[in-house]
């Protein structure tokens, strides 16, 4: 099986923490040339002189707020040009606040559609056509198993996970003729500071210690634990590997089990 990327140049989005990083880390150690994107110039800086240069990897980065999609429009844009290739993108940024459905207001289903559809639409369609050049290209999204099965108080999330999906199976059908895939992640309760943040909420809602809320949630998850940043990055490597050229257009979650659903 192939996995490597040596020669490949990847753009990983919201890399500075949590999944992102790992994905950005575990692309280089396979031997991509990585660029980071994320709103925190100090935090790119200091995953920069992280990421593996072993097989001469040539790493930067590009300062950009998912808050503002047509400032990333400009830079990615202007980016694109100033590039010969680009084989990867991984469209990850934070979900929308938590809270019920019914409760939330207009304006954060439209700043949640902007941050996750529209800023991935404007990344893609600045870097595919780099991708069509070369006869090679991965846009993988990072996105919930929420996509399967609605989680209770994440009512904007779920909504614009959703719409986040069917965007990537359209667009996988579109672009499968230029060796372009396109396929989503699902993490389940993963240790990021976003699962700490849920977990704090609902433990005070439920009148218990945080630590006794995560014991709680833990037992209802097959494998009996949370996830690690890196296990989703080795999932998203292999979408990433010329060894997954057949696949497209899937939801894979990565959650131990935990989704009860096919």
């Amino acid at each position: 099986m192939n996995l490597s990327l040596l020669n490949k140049q990847a753009v990983v989005a919201g890399s500075t923490q949590g999944i992102g990083k790992a994905i950005a880390v575990e692309l280089a150690n396979l031997g991509a040339s990585v660029t980071l994107l994320a709103r925190n110039e100090e935090a790119l800086k200091k995953v920069l002189a992280e990421l593996n240069i072993s097989q001469n990897q040539k790493h930067d980065y590009l300062v950009a707020d998912f808050a503002n999609s047509e400032d990333l429009k400009t830079k990615i844009y202007q980016y694109a040009s100033q590039k010969e290739a680009v084989h990867i993108l991984i469209n990850n940024t934070g979900g929308p606040p938590a809270g019920n459905i019914f409760e939330a207001d207009v304006q954060q289903f439209l700043n949640g559609f902007s941050a996750h559809i529209i800023c991935n639409q404007h990344l893609s369609q600045a870097l595919v056509p780099l991708m069509k050049k070369e006869g090679y290209g991965r846009i993988i999204n990072i996105i919930s198993t929420s996509v399967k099965v609605p989680i209770a108080g994440l009512g904007v999330s779920n909504t614009i996970r959703g719409a986040v999906a069917n965007w990537a199976k359209t667009l996988a059908t579109e672009l499968a003729p230029f060796g372009i895939t396109v396929n989503n992640i699902l993490p389940g309760y993963t240790k990021t500071a976003r699962l700490d943040s849920l977990m704090a909420t609902r433990a005070k809602g439920a009148g218990i210690s945080a630590e006794e809320y995560s014991e709680k949630l833990k037992a209802t998850i097959p494998v009996r634990r949370f996830g690690e940043a890196e296990e989703i990055a080795y999932a998203a490597a292999f979408l990433a590997s010329p060894s997954a050229a057949f696949i497209t257009g899937i939801n894979l979650p990565v959650d131990g089990g935990n989704t009860p659903c096919l």
